[in-house]
């Protein structure tokens, strides 16, 4: 019996889902090492963990005074999202006709927020008409006329403006390309307020935002907006950003981040407003790791089956360091490796080198954690390097287990 599946690219986008539970499933092994001793695959694997992302969605909902909208884009596997459902979410940010469509096959009951700022006509009106969205983001004047018209300008709808943030301290800043300026964004509250059954101000810190006092200044920006404005607004929505940990960089406590919304939050004296967050990395990170093997070993350059194409765009340009540990044990000393991905494109390697057994060899297999988040889902199919297994496993995160595991590896 198969304890893995085959998938594609943006396979999850495809499939039908309507006859798919919206509950936890079991996982299938009780950890990475025994998959690879029954499979010894020669593809790269995605091992999931269903119970940990779980564990993460409650936390962070039960920590998060407000509404909690799990941002799609960041995972779209569908056993992420039942794992994120049985974590207590039930508001899921989407970005595209795509997720709201797999969203709304997977749980008819969910309430779903069209949060890109900027959408096709034929989008806005199947979410509208079809899958029963009502809340939609807008940075502009023109992109609010293109929801009028598509809608039909109902009495039912929730419009958000996204207001653009100054540049801060987040490894990917979110400030260039969405979001309406200060004074630009009163304007739009002003215009949305009649067409309206509840006004939204929405804003992004940026991801992986290490500064938990970067939302308590965005909130005070929120609120000389809305003051300049005018008008009642029914939600303020802190976005996403929430950090995780990697190897080197180790965020404050999300109580922290907690604790700097909350006080911003209650400096705005909005009684009757209502706060939303759309977290993603901070949900599933943890919650996904990838195995490949080294299919070839050139001095101290290991030539993998998956590379920055594939689920390790993070750690290519943007540099991020990931956990890691081989798949078999031995006393080797370690040593830095430079690691490149299958493809003939030379821009396919990982930024930073990784510390290995210096005996690894062909055939050798490597875990990889954290994931979960912006891993599997931005696998290209360049060179035809498309194909990858997944599975879901047991066992706790690897970044928990690192240490532990480099002394017996």
């Amino acid at each position: 019996m198969r304890h893995d599946r085959f998938r594609s690219a943006v396979s999850p986008l495809r499939r039908d889902l309507a006859a798919q539970p919206a509950v936890l499933p079991p996982a299938t092994l009780p950890s990475v090492d025994s998959l690879i001793a029954a499979l010894r695959p020669e593809e790269p694997v995605h091992c999931l963990r269903p119970a940990v992302i779980a564990e993460a969605a409650a936390g962070f909902v039960a920590s998060f005074p407000g509404d909690v909208l799990y941002a799609v884009k960041c995972n779209p596997e569908p056993a992420v999202l039942r794992a994120v459902w049985a974590g207590g979410v039930r508001h899921f940010d989407c970005a595209s006709t795509a997720e709201v469509t797999l969203v709304r096959q997977m749980f008819p009951d969910a309430a779903i927020h069209f949060m890109h700022p900027v959408k096709a006509r034929a989008a806005i009106r199947a979410a509208y008409a079809t899958q029963g969205v009502r809340d939609f983001v807008l940075d502009s004047a023109d992109e609010l006329a293109k929801i009028l018209q598509e809608t039909g300008a109902p009495d039912d709808l929730g419009l958000f403006v996204r207001l653009a943030l100054p540049p801060g301290g987040a490894v990917y800043d979110l400030s260039g390309k969405f979001g309406a300026a200060p004074e630009q964004a009163a304007e739009l509250l002003r215009a949305v307020r009649p067409h309206a059954a509840r006004v939204g101000l929405c804003f992004h810190v940026g991801s992986q935002c290490m500064d938990p006092a970067a939302w308590t200044r965005a909130l005070a920006l929120a609120g000389t907006v809305i003051a300049q404005a005018g008008v009642v607004v029914e939600v303020i929505d802190v976005g996403g950003g929430f950090p995780v940990r990697y190897p080197d960089l180790t965020p404050p406590p999300l109580a922290d981040f907690m604790t700097a919304i909350a006080t911003g939050f209650a400096a705005l004296n909005l009684p009757g407003t209502r706060m939303w967050a759309e977290p993603g990395r901070a949900l599933v990170a943890a919650g996904g790791s990838v195995v490949v093997q080294v299919q070839l070993r050139r001095g101290d350059a290991l030539y993998l089956n998956d590379g920055v194409y594939g689920s390790l765009s993070d750690a290519g340009a943007p540099g991020f360091r990931f956990p890691a540990r081989p798949l078999r044990r031995g006393d080797a000393p370690l040593a830095e490796f430079t690691l490149f991905g299958p493809t003939c494109d030379s821009v396919d390697r990982l930024r930073h080198t990784l510390a290995l057994p210096a005996d690894i060899a062909e055939g050798d297999w490597i875990e990889i954690g954290q994931l979960g988040a912006y891993g599997a889902c931005l696998r290209t199919a360049f060179n035809g390097f498309d194909r990858a297994r997944i599975a879901e496993v047991r066992d706790r995160p690897l970044l928990e287990t690192t240490t532990r595991l480099a002394h017996v590896a």
